[in-house]
C-alpha cells in the first residue's frame, strides 16, 4: 500500500501537495520538509509498478457501539504484495475496503 508520509518527521496528515510536471511536490507542515514524489506509484515492499487505485473507509464511531463509514480515501495496493487483499475487495465491490483497525467500545470517550 501507498501512503504519503513526510521523510524527515513522517508525518502523514498534515501535507500539502502540487503537481510539477511528472512528479507531486509535498510539503510538510509539521517540519517544513520539502520533496518530490512521483505520479507513478511503487510499492514499498518489492517495488514493483503493477499497482491498483482502490477505496478505502474512513470510519469514526458514532452513538454506543455503532461506526459509520464516513467517506473514502484511496490507496494503492501491489498486485503482488496485497493480492489476498484486493481479492476480498474485488469480492466485495463496490463496498470500498475497510480499515485494518477498527475502533472499540473501549476507545470511547469516558473510558
Amino acid at each position: 500500500m501507498i501512503d504519503a508520509n513526510c521523510p524527515a518527521c513522517g508525518e502523514t496528515e498534515r501535507l500539502q501537495g502540487k503537481r510539477e510536471g511528472n512528479a507531486i511536490e509535498l510539503h510538510c507542515l509539521a517540519c517544513d520538509e520539502v520533496w518530490e514524489r512521483d505520479l507513478n506509484p511503487t510499492c514499498r515492499q518489492c517495488g514493483g509498478t503493477d499497482m491498483q487505485a482502490v477505496p478505502k473507509a474512513i470510519v469514526e464511531k458514532g452513538r454506543g457501539t455503532q461506526l459509520s463509514v464516513v467517506g473514502t480515501r484511496t490507496v494503492h495496493l501491489c498486485s503482488e504484495c496485497d493480492r489476498e487483499t484486493l481479492v476480498a475487495y474485488h469480492r466485495n465491490r463496490p463496498n470500498p475496503l475497510m480499515p485494518d483497525q477498527l475502533p472499540t467500545v473501549s476507545e470511547l470517550p469516558g473510558d
